[in-house]
């Protein structure tokens, strides 16, 4: 059966992965209302498209953070994918490099950074968890540096793990052939079984729960990367992040994994939007499937979008071609969003271009008619 969306790789990774895996990469926090949420927050927007337009040529290259790339589609940071695919994070990488995107490396890859960086040319970011050792920390950043790595990827929505139910009754815990490769050589690379989820267990001992905005300082001190701040869902803090130095802000609930009933990415874009006033750029993680989705979340202000599940059951349906199609299916998609919505370039999106519940009525007050 061909696919022709990128919704159908998850039903395909639910028949080729073991239950433990598949759920770990499916599943959100307590009730997953925000993981639905994600979703069903796009199909609030619609569009207002404006025709006659001529679209026979369509330009949808952008930089982030002063690098080139062909579409404002990235790749975000997710962990273990070596659990979806033998290639995990290799194949990954190669199927961001072809597409001319960026890919994030997790910090719990099962791929090392410099792994990654021997797949070839591509720019990658990577992704922080915070330690306790705060010598794990400067040790892993400065590995990410020399391994060629251009930003550092800061999720600041993880003190603790949330409550994510499937992994609870799993019993998950990272199979015994794979290690987290990044923390290999300071033993901090093995999950033990615990009573409940391994990974809330590894959270717990591992993860600092001090961390606050004077750590986004401490960052700077020893690395010259970028820094983005993933994790922000306010403006309250998205005036933080700008103040403390970040280069730039991700908006994301961390798929629906940390707090539930948080809003939906795409529903808190627009305050994060507005509160950033253009100092640092603003991008959207959570709940893009569709080429329209990504076409929206522009029209709302964000810089570029980041994908996930996507990646990893893509990876495990087809390994790199999979995740190459699956970029592909995007790009398509959200090219004819453009044309069909009269936009030839990134800079022509705007917020005319949608129309939300929280809108005022688009249509012109009549005069009142003379007495």
């Amino acid at each position: 059966m061909e696919i022709t969306n990128v919704m159908e790789y998850e039903a395909i990774a639910k028949q080729k992965l073991p239950k433990m895996v598949f759920d770990y990469y499916a599943s959100g926090a307590e009730d997953q209302w925000t993981l639905a949420e994600n979703r069903n927050a796009f199909s609030r927007i619609l569009f207002r498209p404006r025709i006659l337009i001529d679209v026979s040529r369509i330009d949808m290259a952008t930089t982030v953070l002063g690098f080139k790339i062909s579409m404002p589609i990235m790749i975000a940071p997710s962990a273990m994918q070596k659990m979806a695919h033998p290639e995990g994070e290799l194949a990954t990488a190669r199927a961001a490099s072809a597409a001319g995107t960026i890919m994030t490396l997790s910090s719990w890859a099962t791929s090392s950074v410099e792994e990654v960086a021997s797949t070839g040319p591509g720019i990658r970011f990577f992704q922080l968890y915070v330690y306790k050792d705060r010598n794990v920390v400067a040790q892993l950043v400065r590995r990410a540096e020399r391994a060629g790595f251009k930003a550092i990827a800061l999720t600041v929505d993880t003190p603790r793990l949330g409550r994510r139910e499937a992994d609870i009754k799993n019993r998950f815990v990272l199979p015994p052939f794979l290690t987290l490769k990044n923390f290999e050589g300071l033993d901090l690379g093995k999950m033990d079984q615990a009573n409940d989820s391994g990974l809330a267990s590894y959270v717990a001992g591992q993860i600092d729960r001090t961390l606050s905005w004077k750590d986004v300082q401490w960052l700077q001190t020893i690395t010259k990367l970028p820094i983005l701040v993933k994790g922000v869902l306010t403006a309250e803090d998205t005036r933080l992040a700008v103040q403390a130095g970040a280069a730039g802000i991700i908006v994301s609930n961390h798929g629906a994994r940390q707090l539930d009933y948080v809003p939906a990415t795409i529903m808190a874009l627009e305050e994060v939007v507005k509160a950033a006033q253009g100092r640092v750029p603003v991008f959207l993680d959570g709940g893009v499937r569709r080429g329209t989705d990504v076409f929206k979340a522009l029209a709302l202000g964000a810089s570029g979008i980041f994908i996930g599940r996507p990646v990893l059951f893509s990876l495990a349906a087809e390994g790199e071609a999979g995740v190459r199609k699956m970029l592909q299916m995007l790009r398509e998609e959200f090219e004819l969003t453009m044309a069909l919505s009269g936009c030839t370039s990134l800079k022509e999106i705007n917020r005319d271009h949608v129309t939300t519940d929280w809108d005022l009525p688009h249509t012109h007050p009549r005069p009142l008619p003379r007495l």
